[in-house]
């Protein structure tokens, strides 16, 4: 998308947010703003659905309630990002850095996860593990209010996941063996978690 036009659009769309009646709400639907900078974008309550997003800079960007589904956020900077109640239902996420973003009441409905930086994020309990597998510190999350676990690029359930490990290194009791233990550690502390939580 050109530069100026989607500099329109934001300008607009934030004076429809101050109620401004030369406003008009940001409709980005399909666009392709792969690589944009966006970075401190006041997108709340934008329409980006099924958005090109890949690689674009939203670092600080305030996305909270926005209409994210089935958005390509691949390789994208989320970092300290708003996406309070956002809507990213269907949105692929595989390899997004979400270092410090806000994932309160997001909806992460079949959102594909694989390979995030979900350090320090906020509104989701992720436990990892980095441990060398078949590739070298190779990290495995659970991603415990989903249910969801995920290792290179699998995602999946738990059961899925014991089947994956099963059929990719049944020749290789070793690894097999490593999986289990990382797994029964995660599980230990989501445990741990939930024993604490009942104290309080």
């Amino acid at each position: 998308m050109d530069k100026e036009k989607l500099r329109e659009i934001l300008r607009k769309h934030e004076l429809w947010l101050n109620g401004d009646a030369k406003g008009e709400r940001a409709d980005l639907r399909r666009a392709n703003l792969s690589r944009a900078n966006l970075r401190c974008a006041i997108l709340r309550d934008a329409d980006l659905e099924r958005t090109n997003l890949v690689d674009a800079d939203l670092k600080y960007a305030n996305l909270e309630n926005a209409d994210l589904s089935r958005a390509n956020l691949r390789c994208a900077t989320l970092k300290d990002a708003d996406l309070e109640g956002a809507d990213l239902e269907g949105a692929d996420l595989r390899c997004a850095n979400l270092i410090n973003a806000d994932l309160r009441r997001a909806n992460l409905t079949n959102v594909e996860l694989n390979w995030c930086n979900t350090q320090n994020i906020i509104g989701q309990k992720i436990i990892s593990v980095q441990v060398d597998t078949s590739r070298e510190n190779n990290l495995i999350s659970y991603w415990v209010d989903l249910d969801i676990w995920t290792t290179g690029c699998f995602q999946g359930s738990l059961d899925k996941l014991k089947r994956s490990i099963e059929e990719t290194h049944k020749d290789n009791e070793f690894l097999r063996n490593r999986y289990y233990r990382v797994i029964d550690f995660i599980l230990n502390e989501v445990e741990q978690d939930r024993l604490v939580e009942m104290e309080d």
